[in-house]
């Protein structure tokens, strides 16, 4: 295999990047394993960030972000014949995720709701603030709103509120199990 020279890795001004892949210890376990087995993790970079900044609002403004360029990742769930269906909807930072309208219909539900804080901390094995569509659960779909996919990097969770992820917008379609979707965020 040739070596096609060093990789020039998603960086935003305020923020030094380094390879994620190389830095599990700004990654929660299950985001790091996930890095370990995507193809595309050589092109993701991790920014380390003060742990009480992991609000996206509060991030965006600290390190000079614009909202357009970090994408919020929700659980959302909801249950028909007694299954549960349960989707990650990572939408732009701008816009509110569609639950009642657009997700519960891809879900099939009758209602769509955000899954407990709790509960979505335990089964991702993530950091409330921190979650992340890299290294979740199997099973769980995960929705991408397609407008991420034009931004040239798109800051998202790293599964731990100190750290955050720096993706090119169109790998975001690579992400196992990823289905991209026009008008997910309004």
């Amino acid at each position: 295999m040739a070596d096609d020279g060093p990789v020039t890795l998603p960086s935003l001004p305020s923020l030094t990047s380094l390879p994620a892949t190389e830095h599990p210890e700004l990654l929660a376990p299950p985001v790091a394993a996930a890095l370990d087995s995507w193809p595309g993790a050589t092109d993701v970079a991790v920014v380390e960030i003060a742990p009480d900044l992991a609000d996206t609002a509060a991030m965006s403004e600290a390190y000079g972000i614009a909202m357009t360029a970090s994408g919020n990742c929700v659980v959302v769930a909801g249950s028909r014949a007694g299954e549960e269906r349960v989707a990650a909807c990572v939408v732009r930072a701008d816009t509110r995720a569609e639950v009642n309208t657009l997700v519960r219909r891809m879900l099939d539900v009758r209602k769509a709701s955000f899954l407990p804080m709790e509960r979505a901390v335990a089964e991702t094995g993530m950091e409330h603030g921190g979650i992340t569509p890299v290294g979740l659960p199997s099973g769980w779909r995960v929705l991408v709103h397609e407008a991420l996919l034009a931004e040239p990097v798109v800051v998202i969770g790293s599964g731990v509120r100190r750290s955050k992820l720096l993706v090119p917008g169109p790998a975001l379609a690579g992400l196992p199990g990823a289905e991209v979707v026009p008008d997910l965020g309004r």
